[in-house]
């Protein structure tokens, strides 16, 4: 196709109002998908908060209707503006609805704190719904507009006397932007408003959920310290101290105003939520920085005072961060943050001024807590040892590389030619039958087989060492080259893709929630980078005349089976296991790049998945009985 050498004013575009919204949704939302989706919701239900966090409002109500495509947010706040500004000959309500960069946050009189001052929140969950109502009760009067895709349909107009005062606004997301199946999530939505409960004391939140019928109120006077417990609970790894609790609102115009709440667990990790002006920063950012160097700094001086640590071992930070629960909740009056989605605080100063606060306060609660202070750095020095030798075990395993192209890798590995990790894909398989046929099955180029022997050791109760002494574990640990825990390197890592591989059985979702568990507890960074997958084989292969259907489960087969002419006589053949597969059909179905169904293992909500996976897989044997007692009347088969 010729390439046309003209360029001329005829084709410069300028789009006008909302439209690069509806244009460009991801630059906003930061995409279509699930996330995009409630981002539009959380969007409105900052703005309520907002009015709760200037002593504005303390009852925030939200509906998700009937469907899960659609919601509703009431607040009791002031109500927004109706007034007509005369510059613009319009409302304000209208003005901030359907005009980018409009609202009361960029002065100084409208609030104090808060979490939109981009002015492009209102805007944009407008822009990309099909349709948006607002009711306005203000000056004993309530207003009502209405808007469809970004524009106004209907004039604002008086539909009554007003009791009280505060915003309630409908909208129901754009099946054009984000497809006809999109729903809300009725758990994600109902812990992201209980979240927001605790962040902020006095604030009562009502939830409603019209699908199931039930209602929930949450309010919680504790605050940040309370949610802290919820979420040692949650994960269950048990504290080793109480949880501490700081706070500091400093007088005047400057100082950053933060509430802290920690504590250290049996955890062999660190897990931080914070939050900036009610608004999760699930990337971080300068806050979190300054939390992290203030305890750090704080627990250094601490050691170093009272000359605790033994001769020879250096700490690093990570090693006093480990097993670290903390929320921090900081309000900044001018908060800089990355995108319109607002997951990372990018204020500079904010770091060293959170930084030195912290720091002085640890150190000074270690003095006065002195036998706390001696159990946190016991289980610090035990963390140092234990990456020590982690990172020793991982040394072991050199990267590939031309020269030591297979060296120190596990016997049973049947590696690729290729040493381009972007390239390299690592298929990790149930049990020696199946991999003889994936090896023969693959392509040797690039696709490298490890076969594993039986059931993996739960990460979940095992500690770090008899983690290091699995030998199952170990191989997988040593084919990745990556390293674990401190000593991880994802620059070493051999293969760009890897896939679990299990039987489509019970048996093998099982292995596979193993598998997951020690990626999500000892490699978590493969999950975030996009590394690791879910092999989806099928469990039967279903002839009709000279078709063959592979299907992945029984629900798709009884679908497949009731498209069927009545007169058609289906060949049913059900895979006991990976072995039973031909090495052609193992390709034809599970390894070629082009034919192959895979699942990318993504985590969404880390406080949801820490809970089912302490309920599942934890030491506490109650609440897996609770869990198969709840669903036992609705098991219908059971796959032995």
């Amino acid at each position: 196709m010729a390439k046309s050498n003209t360029y001329t004013e005829q084709d410069i575009v300028v789009l006008e109002g909302l439209e690069p919204v509806r244009k460009r949704p991801g630059m906003y939302i930061g995409g279509v998908d699930s996330r995009g989706y409630h981002h539009l919701l959380w969007e409105i239900v900052d703005n309520a908060v907002d009015e709760v966090i200037n002593g504005y409002a303390s009852t925030i109500k939200v509906t998700l209707h009937k469907g899960l495509q659609a919601a509703t947010v009431d607040d009791n706040g002031r109500g927004i503006p109706v007034g007509v500004m005369p510059k613009y000959g319009k409302s304000a309500l209208e003005i901030i609805y359907t005009t980018l960069h409009a609202g009361g946050k960029f002065g100084t009189g409208g609030y104090t704190h808060s979490g939109g001052l981009h002015g492009v929140g209102a805007s944009v969950v407008n822009a990309l719904s099909e349709e948006l109502w607002v009711r306005v009760r203000r000056e004993d009067k309530e207003s009502e507009q209405g808007y469809a895709r970004g524009a106004a349909v209907t004039p604002v107009r008086t539909v009554g006397k007003a009791r009280g005062s505060g915003t309630k606004i409908y909208f129901r997301p754009d099946p054009e932007i984000f497809g006809e199946k999109a729903r809300f999530d009725v758990e994600l939505v109902r812990e992201r408003l209980e979240a927001k409960s605790y962040l902020h004391k006095g604030l009562r939140v009502v939830f409603i959920d019209e699908e199931s019928g039930t209602t929930q109120e949450f309010a919680h006077q504790g605050g940040i310290a309370d949610y802290l417990q919820k979420l040692v609970t949650d994960r269950g790894k048990p504290a080793q101290n109480p949880t501490v609790y700081f706070a500091r609102d400093p007088d005047g115009e400057t100082g950053t105003r933060f509430e802290l709440a920690f504590c250290w667990t049996e955890a062999t990790d660190e897990f931080i939520r914070s939050f900036v002006n009610g608004i999760p920063t699930s990337s971080g950012g300068s806050h979190e920085n300054g939390l992290k160097g203030g305890v750090v700094k704080g627990v250094r001086n601490y050691i170093d005072t009272h000359g605790l640590l033994p001769k020879g071992l250096a700490l690093s930070a990570e090693d006093i961060r480990e097993g670290l629960c903390a929320i921090l909740s900081c309000y900044v009056r001018e908060p800089q943050f990355q995108g319109q989605t607002k997951e990372r605080l990018n204020n500079p100063e904010i770091t060293g001024e959170l930084d030195a606060a912290i720091r002085n306060f640890v150190e000074s609660w270690l003095n006065n807590n002195k036998t706390y202070g001696e159990a946190i750095v016991g289980r610090i020095i035990q963390a140092a040892r234990a990456r020590e030798a982690a990172k020793a075990a991982s040394l072991a395993v050199p990267r590939k590389s031309v020269v030591s192209h297979r060296l120190n890798l596990p016997g049973k590995l049947a590696d690729c030619s290729s040493s381009d990790p972007s390239q390299s894909e690592l298929f990790i398989v149930e049990g020696d039958s199946a991999g003889g046929s994936a090896k023969q099955g693959r392509n040797r180029r690039n696709q490298a087989i490890l076969p594993l022997r039986g059931k993996v050791l739960n990460a979940e109760q095992a500690s770090t060492s008899k983690l290091l002494s699995n030998k199952e574990l170990q191989d997988i640990v040593s084919a990745l080259g990556c390293g674990l825990g401190d000593s991880f390197d994802a620059s070493k890592l051999r293969y760009g893709r890897i896939f679990l591989l299990m039987d489509a059985d019970s048996d093998g979702h099982h292995i596979s929630t193993l598998l997951l568990t020690f990626f999500y507890r000892y490699l978590p960074r493969l999950i975030e980078n996009g590394h690791v997958f879910l092999a989806q084989p099928p469990l039967y292969r279903i002839d009709v005349g000279k078709e063959t259907h592979w299907v992945l489960d029984d629900q798709k087969k009884e679908e497949l089976l009731a498209k069927l002419p009545k007169n058609a006589r289906p060949e049913i053949q059900r895979f006991k296991g990976l072995g039973e597969m031909m090495p052609q059909q193992l390709w034809a179905t599970t390894l070629d790049p082009k034919r192959r169904v895979a699942l990318k293992i993504t985590v969404q909500n880390r406080e949801e998945t820490d809970r089912v996976l302490n309920e599942l897989l934890g030491k506490d044997p109650s609440a897996r009985f609770r869990f198969i007692m709840e669903r036992a009347a609705d098991a219908q088969t059971i796959d032995v």
